[in-house]
């Protein structure tokens, strides 16, 4: 069958969204909670080496192979892979990745599902002098009220099909027009609130004061897969993004203004989360809970602290917004490609499954709560566990050594328009340091080497 294809208006656009699929969750609610458990800064010090090192290379391959195959991930690796004469099944790593997004949008919705109640909260001045316990009891009422998780969980999903369903132009980009420039303007505002009533010193030393003692391989395997998680990669949602771009962009630069991008946003969420946290005398190594138990209690004791406390949850709900969109991308672009079903019915469809889904992840904060998978860990965790830790970087290994290895060098190298000192720097990243250190990091995860 074939269909028309839509395509970004400009480089600019493309960067908006791409930068919206990475700037989600994982830089404003995961990255700062990680860092306050994985020892400060010895934490951000491979995290910015791992998305240097490996992040920034498997973003070009991912893109490349979107823009080469002008493809759903499912087919594009499938036609490339006939291109390359490789076997037609290196399809099935599209098949993963468009499964492992909607894996992660199925907990992924529930927990932005919370940032609306908590902007819900913040209006209503639900923070106002609150103290620690009351602030955890708060989070735990939530948690245990699986007809509140289940109405935002609800409403999240409709608002994510919603952009999905009007398709690339009128749809993706226009949302990430609006909203990505609006959480930079967010962030800013209440970066200047944090520097003026914030400990920004304690929370600068906790977070760049290099201290090599503290890396661990805990730290490197964390760090690792956050990067995968942060920038998005693995899953498809950035091919399928590359596979809207236009063929005089060039992806290396691109690329590294969207990790600079994402990045960024995320340390300087950490900064002006950390600032309001040392300020309040809070514990750093919070963890999960930090921005739902542990801010509150910062907000409610600051000048003007319900209005800055509503803006913060507004970024944090932009910024998972954007992501979310591009975890479905994938699999309704395939539907659209390969069958005679609409986009807005698959839209439909596809946001129906996964809030089906949803919802086993609702009741395991609750009634499911002792209901364990594997390991020990119950419905969300696993989830969680398996593609942030396993799927994930399994994915970007994968893709690296298709890219590598498999397609021609002639097709890789025109894509890149690379000068040869450039791609020779890609291929050794991409065909070397990259996959040792995804199965490095494999070979610890099962216990293979110590």
């Amino acid at each position: 069958m074939t269909h028309h294809r839509s395509t970004w208006r400009n480089r600019w656009t493309f960067m908006l969204a791409t930068a919206g699929s990475a700037i989600g969750l994982g830089n404003i609610w995961k990255l700062p909670y990680m860092i306050g458990v994985n020892g400060g800064s010895a934490f951000v010090l491979v995290f910015i080496a791992c998305i240097l090192i490996v992040g920034i290379p498997l973003m070009m391959t991912e893109i490349l192979l979107g823009r080469r195959a002008q493809k759903n991930p499912f087919n594009g690796i499938e036609a490339l892979a006939i291109e390359a004469k490789a076997s037609p099944y290196w399809k099935l790593l599209g098949g993963m990745g468009m499964l492992t997004g909607l894996l992660i949008l199925s907990f992924y919705s529930v927990i932005g599902g919370w940032v609306l109640y908590f902007i819900t909260e913040a209006i209503k001045g639900s923070f106002v002098d609150i103290k620690a316990a009351e602030s955890t009891a708060n989070f735990n009422d939530l948690l245990a009220s699986p007809l509140t998780l289940l109405f935002w969980h609800t409403v999240f999903m409709c608002l994510t099909m919603g952009v999905v369903a009007r398709g690339v132009n009128s749809g993706l980009e226009k949302a990430n027009n609006i909203l990505i420039p609006a959480l930079f303007f967010i962030l800013l505002i209440l970066l200047g609130y944090s520097m003026s009533v914030g400990d920004m010193q304690a929370a600068y030393h906790f977070m760049f004061s290099l201290d090599f003692s503290k890396i661990t391989p805990v730290a490197v395997l964390s760090a690792l897969g956050h990067a995968f998680f942060s920038l998005s990669l693995g899953m498809g949602s950035v091919m399928v993004y590359g596979s809207y771009l236009q063929r005089h962009v060039s992806i290396a630069r691109t690329t590294i203004y969207i990790a600079l991008a994402d990045t960024m946003l995320g340390l300087l969420v950490g900064l002006a989360i950390y600032a309001l946290v040392f300020a309040n005398n809070l514990a750093p190594n919070a963890g999960p809970g930090l921005i739902f138990q542990t801010l509150p209690i910062a907000f409610g004791n600051m000048p003007w602290g319900s209005l800055i406390a509503t803006l913060f949850f507004m970024l944090v709900a932009f910024a998972a917004w954007t992501s979310a969109i591009s975890l479905v991308e994938p699999t309704v672009a395939w539907i659209v490609e390969n069958t005679k079903i609409s986009r807005k019915v698959s839209a439909v469809a596809l946001g129906l499954a996964v809030w089906l889904l949803g919802i086993t992840v609702v009741l395991s904060f609750n009634d499911w709560q002792h209901v364990k998978i594997v390991f020990g860990l119950n419905i969300f965790e696993t989830l969680d566990k398996l593609t942030s830790t396993i799927l994930l970087p399994l994915g970007g290994l994968l893709m690296a050594l298709f890219a590598g290895y498999f397609m021609k060098r002639d097709h890789v190298q025109d894509e890149l328009n690379l000068d040869n000192r450039g791609f020779k720097l890609w291929r050794i990243t991409n065909n070397y340091i990259s996959p040792i250190a995804i199965i490095a990091v494999f070979l610890y995860l099962f216990g293979l080497v110590k």
